[in-house]
């Protein structure tokens, strides 16, 4: 009588199943991104809009010294953490819910159920996409800091290894998080109005149109529930002079916190996404 061995037949199949998931994934990349930059609303609202509020911010308040008399910083330095900051949350969270809701509303979804496109291909074009406008919009963004209101840049490498980390994180985080809250609209049409106050309650909050230090202590506490208030803490290190660390909730940068609050989002977000997530509504 013979017997077989369940590992030696399946492991292969299910290594290769991975890897066809992974390729499928990876090719997708470049059409989600092509889809995303021909839509003139969401190129403008997430993309574009840290651009354009950083312009507004720094002419605006060009005359003002965020500073000090020994150590003078420009509005558009002092903006340009939380910026970025908010340009990961834009891109991954209110980009990717939306657009989500909106392909799951008009049928896009249910008919990728029907191919053999796995779901985990679909998501790694998603936060493939992410990452690449992300990359795009923060480079945009530093480079306009730069070259339009002379910001100085960070000359130290370990800065740009703290941005490099904060990035990744930050831009994996939101766009999980956002998969996760693609299905609490109803309909494709609700998503804006659903999402967009989401992101726009949580910049106000997490110091990036105000100065963290300047909200009540119960609302620097109830912020650092979220972790777009770490993402901006963790921009902040690598992009303002070291004598800021005070006003800082802890009177420190706290990269470690930074690490481990956004970290358990991205844990969280992957949990809510792997139990909620459908090609189509359950009560479609």
């Amino acid at each position: 009588m013979s017997t077989t061995t369940p590992t030696a037949e399946t492991a292969p199949s299910f290594g290769l199943g991975i890897g066809r998931s992974v390729r499928l994934g990876f090719s997708r990349i470049k059409l989600e991104v092509r889809s995303y930059f021909r839509q003139g609303d969401s190129v403008f609202f997430t993309f574009l809009f840290p651009v354009v509020m950083l312009t507004i911010f720094a002419v605006a308040f060009s005359e003002q010294n965020f500073g000090t008399e020994e150590e003078p910083l420009t509005a558009a330095a002092f903006y340009l953490p939380g910026m970025i900051a908010a340009g990961l949350l834009l891109s991954g969270l209110q980009n990717m819910a939306i657009d989500i809701a909106m392909e799951r509303s008009d049928g896009t979804l249910k008919r990728l159920a029907g191919t053999p496109l796995p779901v985990m291909s679909y998501f790694i074009g998603k936060i493939g996409q992410v990452f690449t406008t992300g990359v795009l919009q923060a480079t945009l963004v530093i480079l306009v800091a730069s070259l339009a209101f002379d910001v100085e840049l960070p000359s130290e490498p370990s800065k740009w290894v703290t941005f490099a980390w904060v990035f990744v994180l930050g831009v994996t985080t939101s766009a999980v998080l956002g998969i996760a809250l693609s299905g609490l609209p109803r309909s494709g049409k609700s998503a804006t109005a659903v999402v967009i106050p989401v992101a726009l309650v949580l910049q106000f909050i997490s110091g990036v149109y105000l100065g963290f230090s300047m909200l009540p202590e119960w609302l620097q506490n109830f912020a650092s529930i979220f972790p777009l208030k770490w993402m901006a803490q963790g921009m902040r290190e690598v992009f303002l002079p070291a004598s800021f660390e005070v006003m800082e909730q802890s009177e420190s940068w706290n990269l470690p916190g930074v690490a481990i609050a956004t970290g358990l989002w991205l844990v969280i977000g992957l949990i809510v996404t792997r139990i909620t997530f459908r090609w189509i509504r359950k009560d479609s």
